[in-house]
């Protein structure tokens, strides 16, 4: 039977990669021992609730791998029948090329990008260890299962998964089991032509414990491995698991069998190798019914564990209300009303130390929101001292010390997401480049992360131009889902915080100043909800400005300089590009001041000009920045560059004279 199930998975792999004429059927052939006996004798699931809170997760780090985890998914009873499989890769089907994130069908998050998926991995990891430190209780373990994850050698050359795998090991993550498929090979050829470590140490250094398996096709050697790794109780565990890439054709321990359909001659010839006398996409009948049995028994572990979280509730019975806290990502209207009673701040107050303010005066409150900062808590102001540091021996500390690992901080943030808990991170908008494709992944799968960026201009000053942002913001407004806020002044910044914690349908980001900025005296910033709105309006303006962050005060200034020439103003504070193109096309067209004619429209954002056409056409002005910055205060690099009152107007008024 063991043989029957392993040769099923190969063949509904290669078969699919063959009907949609693309894919990677190496991996598949290779691993599909393995994929078999941790699906069918270690992995604690039920398919018919995926979502069951204390299953063992699978994450199959190597994505391109898909075909692997979607016949597996499909033996065992998942939400998949034998079209999907077929529709490997086709339109709008379940399953695509790379796995997506969509629990009822079992894929716990989205992979391919190599290093994300064991990063998520890490952070799922990271959230059990809290969790289960939060709710278990002696003789009460409610949280308590696994986490297996497969990589790819392409998965441990990638940086990210250096930085996430070193602070793995220092927080002793003991849930966690990481399978290495050594195949040796990579796209472009053997991996001996970039990579020559010994990648074993370098997890023993790590302070993970770890392992080998020297033949992934002798199943009694996996489990006695696995069986191993399991008491280690105190680290997570690294096992290497040595495969050959296209397993059973002629394009065996080749790059040739990675990412292309073997081609009808070589599945023949696998057939042969295989013994497999079965038709395309045929499953043994006595196959399902072996699989399957898996429905049965998942239907059981999870009525078992509601008997014990019932009995549980009776103990304890306070934690009820926790638990359902905890499933409901609830937030109680007493925390946003701390939020809405934080004094008004008057005078000038740089945005990072307005959120820090909210930050300390309801974290304490949200038990399920951890997080923090790339080594830069002091400067992201995402730090409360009193909520103690996560540590391997204080898993209850909320703040989170990522250490300078920007990529990891963002694919581990996006684990503890998948996993339940409400998670943020911060670092300066500059390093907002070193996580992007985390950032990216988070708003494909719509987990409602908060990302903290402060420093967010040329405003920063002194540091310069390799620590000021330039193109970084329009980058994060182009990324979908993503949204993105920059608040004006300190006041809408504790807005645009309460908008971050009660938004649920993807990721936001609070764009944040270092400098001081000036409060704006009546700034309704409960408007900030629509994006964008109005702050002075004339009647019949000539000049609609647009202005976004720490620009908005210098702007309303400007606008005092323009009425003295007799110049008709509206300004518009910018805080969200996002939630303006959510409103209906009545206000937008307002805004737009569609129904003005001979109107100038300005943009002023001391960072990249690139998006702002939205606002104010091909043929507006862009009071922007179109170079690198530089080193200096920054109330002198805001003269230099143009973005303070007089020059602002001089701008626009040279504009119009030149057009009269």
């Amino acid at each position: 039977m063991d043989e029957l199930v392993i040769n099923t998975i190969r063949f509904l792999s290669i078969d699919a990669v063959e009907k949609a004429k693309s894919g990677h059927p190496g991996a598949p052939l290779a691993l599909a021992p393995l994929a078999y006996i941790i699906f069918d004798r270690y992995l604690k699931f039920n398919p018919r609730n995926p979502r069951w809170l204390n299953r063992d997760r699978f994450i199959l780090s190597n994505g391109h791998a898909s075909m692997l985890l979607y016949s597996v998914l499909y033996l065992y009873g998942y939400d998949l029948d034998i079209e999907d499989i077929k529709n490997f890769r086709q339109l709008n089907s379940k399953t695509p090329g790379h796995p997506e994130y969509n629990l009822d069908i079992g894929v716990e998050t989205t992979t391919g990008p190599l290093g994300q998926g064991i990063s998520n991995a890490i952070g799922m990891a990271l959230a059990y260890k809290y969790l289960s430190a939060y709710f278990n209780r002696e003789n009460y373990k409610i949280f308590d299962h696994n986490i297996f994850v497969i990589v790819s050698d392409g998965d441990l050359m990638e940086g990210i998964s250096y930085e996430a795998c070193s602070l793995a090991g220092h927080f002793g993550l003991n849930n966690l089991i990481v399978f290495w498929d050594n195949n040796g090979i990579t796209i472009d050829g053997k991996t001996n032509l970039t990579w020559s470590e010994d990648v074993k140490m370098r997890f023993k250094a790590f302070n993970w414990e770890v392992f080998s398996i020297n033949d992934v096709n002798n199943l009694d050697e996996i489990k006695k491995t696995i069986d191993l790794a399991l008491t280690v109780k105190d680290k997570p565990k690294f096992i290497e698991v040595k495969t050959i890439i296209g397993y059973g054709t002629r394009k065996a321990n080749s790059e040739k069998s990675h990412g292309e359909p073997l081609g009808k001659e070589e599945v023949e010839y696998a057939r042969k190798f295989f013994n497999w006398n079965y038709k395309e996409f045929e499953v043994p009948q006595e196959v399902l019914s072996y699989t399957r049995r898996k429905v049965f028994e998942g239907q059981k572990l999870e009525e078992e564990w509601n008997k014990l979280l019932n009995e549980y509730f009776k103990v304890y019975p306070h934690m009820k209300e926790k638990f359902n806290e905890f499933l409901e990502k609830r937030i109680d209207e007493k925390v946003i009303n701390k939020l809405r009673n934080i004094e008004k701040f008057k005078g000038e107050i740089a945005t990072r130390n307005a959120f820090g303010k909210a930050l300390e005066t309801i974290w304490e409150d949200l038990d399920f929101l951890i997080g923090g900062s790339a080594d830069l808590s002091t400067s992201n102001k995402t730090y409360v001292p009193k909520l103690g540091d996560f540590l391997k021996d204080n898993p209850l500390g909320k703040n989170i010390h990522f250490g300078v690992r920007e990529h990891a901080m963002g694919g581990i943030v996006n684990g503890i997401s998948l996993y339940g808990l409400r998670a943020f991170c911060g670092t300066f908008l500059i390093f907002s480049d070193y996580m992007k494709p985390a950032i990216r992944l988070s708003a494909l799968m719509k987990l409602p992360v908060i990302y903290i960026f402060t420093h967010d201009s040329i405003g920063l000053g002194e540091d310069g131009p390799t620590h000021q942002p330039i193109e970084q913001l329009a980058g994060l407004r182009a990324i979908p889902h993503l949204i993105v806020l920059r608040p004006a002044d300190a006041n809408e910044t504790i807005k645009a915080f309460e908008f971050a914690i009660n938004y649920k349908d993807g990721p936001v980001a609070l764009i944040l100043t270092r400098q001081n900025v000036p409060t704006i005296d009546n700034l309704p910033c409960d408007n900030l909800i629509y994006g964008a709105y109005v702050v002075i309006d004339d009647e019949r303006p000539d000049v609609i400005i647009y202005a976004s962050g720490s620009e908005v005060y210098p702007s309303l200034k400007a606008c005092d300089i323009l009425r003295e020439n007799n110049i008709k103003v509206r300004l518009v504070n910018v805080v969200s590009f996002e939630l303006f193109r959510k409103q209906d096309e009545n206000y937008k067209n307002y805004i737009l001041g569609k129904n003005l004619k001979k109107v100038l429209r300005v943009s002023v954002e001391a960072l990249s000009g690139f998006g702002w056409e939205e606002f104010v056409g091909i043929d507006g002005l862009k009071i922007c920045m179109n170079d690198f910055g530089k080193s200096a205060p920054y109330k002198e690099l805001f003269e230099y560059f143009g973005f303070s009152a007089h020059k602002i107007a001089e701008k626009i008024i040279k504009k119009i004279n030149s057009s009269l």
